[in-house]
């Protein structure tokens, strides 16, 4: 016997099941519609895709000193990483080597991190906290390169660029499983 709730059930599900068989287009452009945005530029994109890789590939032109460094530090970091990168309130930048395998490890740049380009990486993108990518790629190497000696991984004298600093060798460069080349 046949109800019309039955009825209204049976032709829904026919409906779904109609539409689960029918081929699917795949994604389609909207014509008109929702005003969400607009399509991203190709320059636009360029300017945030802006990783750089442990081999050093996609670091920018540019360059900076140690004691250039030592000025952009004082100006724009040292309110939260402390004097000399000691820390305070923010993580300390200098220091722990040999603490890792401990009981209390100690992380900073110069115990922790495999690559220096990470750290360029990671200043460029998110330094300072309030003002993330306001340094200039000259101010980054510069800042690299003061953190870097002060952990006493370069020589004072030591200039940062696209050259130089992929061939520093961090610390714990083994400390990492490294799958980038592997295949």
């Amino acid at each position: 016997m046949f109800t019309r709730k039955r009825t209204a059930t049976g032709l829904t599900a026919a409906a779904l099941l109609a539409a689960c068989g029918t081929p699917l287009m795949g994604p389609q452009p909207l014509t008109q519609g929702l005003n969400l945005g607009r399509v991203v530029t190709a320059d636009e994109i360029k300017a945030w895709d802006i990783s750089i890789s442990p081999s050093g590939a996609g670091l920018p032109p540019g360059s900076g000193s140690v004691k250039q460094g030592a000025a952009v530090y004082a100006a724009k970091c040292e309110a939260c990483h402390g004097a000399n990168g000691a820390g305070k309130p923010a993580d300390a930048l200098v220091g722990g080597q040999g603490t890792l395998a401990s009981d209390n490890p100690v992380r900073t740049v110069g115990s922790y991190w495999p690559h220096a380009t990470t750290l360029f990486d990671y200043v460029r993108r998110a330094m300072p906290t309030n003002a993330p990518k306001s340094l200039t790629d000259s101010e980054v190497y510069a800042v690299s390169a003061y953190i870097l000696q002060l952990n006493g991984i370069i020589a004072q004298d030591a200039v940062m660029n696209a050259q130089t600093l992929p061939q520093v060798k961090m610390p714990n460069r083994d400390g990492f499983v490294d799958f980038s080349e592997k295949k």
